[in-house]
């Protein structure tokens, strides 16, 4: 095997165990999550607060969790009926919609995590947060890098 074909293999082989851990990590946060809320659901919730934004286009959405625009709609629809979003029509665009999230979106972000807290504990007494902490600027770059990819 020359430089370039196990450079190939190492780099799958980072990207199946980053699969295998966010399909690890979903499933746990999952089972944990408020009645009602989904992963899909969490996710987007966490968009909104994590980029500081108050609204967004379902569009947009869609295109930053690269998802069909249908399934994004189907997300944000039991989002609006659980009362953790509203959608209202977009002044720029009459076809299209904006989305916002509610105090009761935040509140509901703020109890997933808060009911994600014992098992993360649980994780931290194998896995030390102080080696977290060192790699995370790692799976950062990568996110970024895999981000501007995508575009």
């Amino acid at each position: 095997m020359n430089k370039a074909e196990d450079d190939a293999l190492q780099a799958f082989e980072v990207f199946n165990e980053i699969g295998i851990i966010a399909q690890l990590s979903g499933a746990a946060f999952e089972r944990v999550l408020p009645e009602g809320l989904s992963l899909a659901g969490y996710g987007v919730l966490s968009n909104f607060v994590r980029l500081g934004r108050e609204a967004q286009r379902p569009t947009q959405l869609a295109r930053n969790f690269q998802v069909t625009k249908g399934a994004m709609t189907n997300t944000l629809q039991r989002l609006e009926a659980a009362g953790y979003i509203t959608l209202s029509p977009d002044p720029e665009d009459g076809r299209g919609k904006i989305a916002r999230i509610t105090r009761s979106g935040r509140a509901a972000r703020e109890a997933a995590i808060a009911l994600m807290a014992p098992v993360l504990a649980e994780f931290l007494e194998v896995f030390p947060a102080a080696e977290m902490k060192r790699i995370l600027p790692t799976l950062t770059r990568l996110r970024k890098a895999l981000d501007a990819a995508r575009d």
